[in-house]
Formats: structure tokens, sequence, C-alpha cells
């Protein structure tokens, strides 16, 4: 049987990685397809470095638009980023009959819809394994191996930089800024690393989990987005002596009210396994109302570990067009004309519990003022923290952990704390997952 011939736009690090790992694993793969896959075009503005990979074995172009109008080429990959050379690529491939397959988060977080009813249409196929947490076959789970189950709740980690970032302010005591330029020297982060340090890579990949898990449209201008860049090495400390350890966290809910789209810090309790994953790795916890809940652990980024996911996407389309191409999974799991409604929730109405932190004048009758606030608020208090002041010192630090609350009432409150003459500056506020 004829093999099936896949053009590669951009071969870049996961570019140079797919190539590398379709070459090497050729006859596995072609044994788990039914037919050989070979990149037999590839489109990249630096033609003489995709020479020097591809070394002939492929046709080298500089312009995308010729490949995926190219009539031998069956599948496109996309990896060139970015959202707008990118979405008329991809729009352009569907145009032509071609499926694609994309590692590119921020293309399917703002176009996903347009492209999505565009493939509908066309009768081809999007597979965007690769667009979240890298080697870890997360949306492959969601959309087939957890298909019996109401998701309930997705929790993760899903952005490797700052998890590196908060893993070295807490093993190493580093601040954010030692840490964020350790992380850039390591090549984890970007010379301008805003997106995953302000949590806008996470917001990218969490959109797409939550239409995966609840059957929605991407929704990304809705999603609440808050990063780790304001966090300190108090904050760190005290989640650690109450039992805790700050993650930025993407996390997507089903409640009545609506959906929860958020992206922030979150202590977890240290007992948690989501807790104790370091360094670049990314792990997500996914609560189904029959499995439980049931968490995946991997290599989120990297050449290697993205490539994998790349190549099990053109293995699961080389299948299709192979044997039955009229019963593709839905590109969002759920039948494209079955969507659901459900509404995005504000930030301002999620109920969760928090951590907050205060700087006060140690004086009597503080705590007494800040607690009457916050019950006035409903917000009861769950544990707390207050350190004796130093020697020669007049101040402290107040750390509470609150029960759930509205979130709207937690900014009332610590508006009004911050009124008081006795609170220093802004209080922390930090939110609390349990995770169960």
């Amino acid at each position: 049987m004829k093999p099936i011939d896949v053009g590669l736009l951009g071969i870049g690090t996961v570019g140079s990685g797919t190539w590398d790992v379709l070459r090497r694993n050729a006859s596995e793969i072609e044994r788990r397809a039914g037919r050989g896959i070979r990149i037999s075009m590839v489109a990249d503005k630096d033609t003489k470095k995709a020479l020097g990979i591809v070394k002939k074995q492929a046709r080298v172009v500089a312009d995308g638009f010729a490949l995926v109008r190219d009539k031998n080429i069956d599948i496109v990959v996309e990896l060139v980023g970015g959202y707008t050379v990118a979405k008329d690529l991809v729009l352009e491939a569907i145009r032509n009959g071609k499926h694609v397959v994309t590692a590119n988060k921020a293309l399917l977080a703002t176009h996903g819809n347009e492209i999505f009813k565009a493939a509908q249409k066309k009768g081809v196929m999007v597979a965007f394994e690769a667009s979240v947490a890298g080697g870890i076959p997360i949306i492959k789970a969601l959309r087939e191996g957890l298909a019996a189950n109401r998701i309930e709740w997705i929790a993760g980690i899903i952005n490797g930089t700052s998890n590196f970032i908060l893993s070295e302010m807490r093993d190493k005591g580093a601040s954010f800024g030692d840490a964020l330029r350790n992380a850039q020297r390591h090549g984890y982060a970007e010379a301008d690393p805003t997106f995953d340090i302000e949590g806008v890579d996470a917001a990218h990949k969490l959109t797409i989990l939550s239409a995966l898990a609840f059957g929605i449209p991407m929704q990304f201008p809705k999603a609440y987005t808050e990063g780790v860049s304001q966090l300190t090495q108090d904050d760190i400390r005290y989640a650690e002596q109450l039992g805790y350890r700050i993650k930025l966290l993407g996390i997507t809910k089903r409640t009545a009210k609506g959906i929860e789209l958020r992206v922030h810090p979150t202590l977890i309790p240290t007992k948690r396994l989501i807790a104790n994953v370091e360094g670049v790795m990314n792990a997500i916890l996914v609560k189904g109302d029959a499995v439980g809940p049931t968490m995946y652990y991997g290599a989120g980024a990297g050449s290697q570990p993205t490539a994998s996911a790349v190549v099990a996407d053109l293995v699961d389309i080389t299948r299709l067009i192979t044997s039955d191409p009229e019963h593709r999974v839905p590109h969002l799991a759920f039948q494209p004309d079955r969507l659901a409604r459900d509404p995005i929730l504000p930030i301002g109405e999620v109920e969760t519990s928090y951590y907050l932190r205060m700087l006060v004048k140690d004086q009597p009758g503080v705590l007494a003022d800040v607690t009457r606030i916050l019950a006035d608020s409903r917000i009861s208090i769950g544990a707390m923290v207050q350190k004796e002041p130093a020697a020669g010192q007049s101040r402290v630090d107040i750390v509470m952990l609150t029960h759930k609350a509205i979130e709207k009432n937690v900014n009332a409150a610590m508006a009004q704390i911050e009124k008081l003459t006795t609170v220093l500056g802004k209080v922390t506020r930090i939110r609390l997952e349990e995770l169960l």
C-alpha cells in the first residue's frame, strides 16, 4: 500500500524531532498504522538549515502555501506557531482537502472554532495531541479513554517554565527573579517569558482541555489568568509550614452556575501527588464521575516528547484514511452539533478556599478587626499562623487559610482589611484547592 505523504511546515525544535522519530521508528510506526508514513516535503524559510536536516530525503521549499496546495501531500503538520500565518496555512490546507496535525495551542485556543468548523465541512481531520502537555497523551485520554465519564474537573501543571521557577524558589530559596534567570540560562524560558510566567500559555492549553472535557466551544478570552511573578519567598515558606505547596494550576470545573476556567497560583496539600511534580515536568489531574481522579504525568515540552505526540496523531489519521474515514472521533470529543452552551463563570463567582497573608502592626485588636471583617463577608477561617515579631520589630505577618468562599466576597473583605490603619500594604491572596 502506498505510504502516506506528509508535508512538514517548520523544521525547528519539534519539526526536527518529528523527522527523527518518524525515521528512527519507521518500521514500528508502519506496523501500528497499517502503512508507511513519510515526510516527503518540508517548508521552512531557512532552507539551508532544512536541507541540512533532511539530506535530500525530502523536497524543501521556502513557501508554506506551496506545500499545503501540493496535490501529493495527504497530511500537513503545522509547527510554525503563532496566530496569523499559521492560521492562514491551516485553513488553506483544509480548503485543499488535507488532514492537519498541529502543536499550536495558541492557534487552537483563539481560532479553533473556525478551524474545526472548516474541517468538518470539508470532511478532514485536525489532530492536536501535541498542543497540550507535550508527550502526555491527555487529548486522547479525554476524547477516548474517559468517554464513558461525565468529567467533573481538571487541574493541571501545564507550563513547565513556571513550575521550574516555583521549584527553584522552594528548593533553593531563590527569589522569583533569580529563578527566572536560571530558567532562561537552561533554555526553559524565552527571552520574553511573559506568556509562561503570567499564565497565558497555560490558559491556551486549559481552553482546549475545557472544550474537550465539557463539550463546549473554545472560549479563551473568558479564561481568568494570573501568573507567578508576584510570588515571594514568604508565601513559599508559609505554605510549606501549613502543609501546602504552591503550583501554577490550570483549573476548569463544571458547576451548577457554569464552567470555571482559570489559571493562577494555587496552594495544594503536600500529600497530593501533583504537589510533588517538580522542575519542568507537567501533570494533569482529571476527575470523572465513574473513574474518579486520574493523573497524567510526563514531559510537557521538548523536541522528542512533543514529536511523540505529533507522530501519534499521524498514526491515528493514517488509520482513519486506511480503514474507516467516516467514523472518526469528533475534534472536541462531542459531536459538533451537540456542543453545550454552558456559560464560563466570571472569576468573581468562583467558590474555593484561600490563603491570605497580611503585614500588620503588632498591637492589640488587629486580629479581632480582621476576623470581624471576614465574618461579615461570610468567610470562615480554617487555619492561622501569627509569627512573633523579631526583636526591635513592630510589625508582623498574619497568615490565614479560609474555608470555601465566593471570590467576590473575598475581594470585598480584602478591600476593607487594606483600609485598616493597622494593616500595612496589600493583602496577598492565593487560591487553595484540596483536589479530592
